[in-house]
């Protein structure tokens, strides 16, 4: 797994959204974006991430940055999850996982010894001109929101 370096171009994407809608990275030029990896829909600590997103998306609004979640679930996985816990932002399902790989998060995790293949969880915030502008590698689900948003008033 080889993460994306601060100054680094982000990738160009594009994926659908829960609803199905094509997502690309170039729709958000010129605001800042927050895409948090994930690895799978209604898990506990994907829950308890992405419910803290969710509790502080006014904020992030407030600061006109856009959050997105990406895992390797479909839409309807996405769309389960979204309903359940009323998330606000939008999931995209990479289930070519060309996304995970193209950002580093995609690779070998370890579970009661077994070693397997999966999404990391890592968040990048990409600037308003499509650069990394800041990686987070090691993500606690529950105060990570508060941590990015602790890093975006800060400038």
């Amino acid at each position: 797994m080889a993460l994306l370096e601060v100054g680094a171009k982000a990738p160009k994407f594009t994926a659908k959204d829960q609803d199905g809608a094509k997502v690309k990275l170039d729709d958000f030029k010129g605001k800042k974006v927050v895409i948090y990896f994930y690895p799978k829909d209604d898990t506990p600590g994907c829950t308890k991430e992405a419910c803290a997103f969710r509790d502080n998306f006014p904020q992030f609004k407030k600061l006109d940055v856009e959050v997105l979640g990406v895992s390797t679930d479909g839409e309807k996985a996405h769309q389960k999850f979204i309903a359940k816990y009323e998330l606000p932002f939008r999931l995209l399902a990479d289930d070519d996982k060309k996304i995970v790989e193209a950002f580093g998060v995609w690779g070998e995790k370890s579970l009661y010894g077994r070693k397997y293949m999966g999404t990391n969880r890592v968040t990048y915030l990409i600037d308003e001109a499509g650069k990394i502008a800041a990686v987070w590698p090691k993500v606690k689900p529950e105060t990570h929101a508060t941590e990015i948003l602790a890093k975006l008033k800060e400038g």
